[in-house]
């Protein structure tokens, strides 16, 4: 079991791997992890996530309210609590302003097309959640439709939300969360978005299984692929062969 100083520590790194990323500008983003189901720490209010320092890092109750620390949570921790409130699995929720990924909530493009194998085994489908104020409930609200079977999140107009059964999971969730829409966005601009076909999908999730991987399920409706129907040309041509091989000819 990790010491407080070490959970501590490991958010701090955390927050500086966003920071470096561009995953987080200023004093954008926030940290959370859970210590149990009525303490949890997480990263202050007006503090940017490349400064962190354990001794910055404070504790909250599942109310959000203050246990310990010098610094103030962030307003945004109600997402966070919402989060752990109806996912006991969660364990550490990453809440950052990935560029791209954010650029697809405001252009109003879902990223909810399955281009890599990896994103489809990690994260598959990434819903958006509707549009909410900071600071309000309206955020946490937003993620309700969603929050049983997804582990990342598009807040629209906002940035993005990973949870995973620790900080390193949620935080892997989130990279990869960039990183598709990274890909997508090229593949966009190069003329043509090809998805992964439904019968690989399946495969995919078949190996998902055997590798026991943690989280929730990506939540995919793989549909039954139907074999293409022949045009009323090509129905015109074998009818055609068959009444001349009837006729012998």
């Amino acid at each position: 079991m990790k010491s407080p100083f070490e959970i501590k520590k490991e958010i701090c790194e955390v927050g500086h791997k966003l920071y470096a990323k561009n995953f987080v500008a200023a004093n954008d983003g926030n940290i959370s992890v859970k210590i149990n189901d009525n303490e949890f720490y997480c990263t202050p209010t007006g503090v940017s996530k490349g400064s962190l320092t354990p001794d910055m890092i404070i504790k909250v109750d599942r109310d959000g309210n203050k246990i310990e620390g010098k610094l103030n949570p962030s307003s945004e921790i109600k997402m966070h609590m919402r989060v752990y409130r109806d996912r006991p699995d969660v364990n550490a929720v990453v809440h950052a302003h990935p560029p791209v990924a954010t650029a697809f909530t405001v252009a109003d493009i879902n990223l909810d097309q399955y281009i890599l194998p990896e994103a489809v085994l990690t994260i598959g489908e990434v819903p958006t959640c509707d549009y909410g104020t900071p600071s309000t409930m309206e955020i946490p609200d937003s993620l309700e439709p969603y929050i049983q079977t997804h582990d990342a999140f598009l807040l629209r107009n906002h940035g993005a939300l990973t949870v995973g059964c620790d900080l390193t999971k949620a935080f892997f969730i989130m990279e990869e969360v960039e990183f598709n829409a990274i890909i997508c966005k090229h593949a966009m601009e190069l003329g043509a978005v090809h998805e992964i076909p439904n019968s690989q999908l399946k495969k995919l999730m078949e190996l998902r299984e055997k590798l026991h991987l943690t989280g929730r399920h990506p939540g995919l409706e793989i549909e039954e692929e139907h074999p293409a129907q022949p045009t009323q040309e090509a129905l015109v041509e074998a009818i055609t062969k068959r009444v001349l091989a009837a006729l012998g000819k």
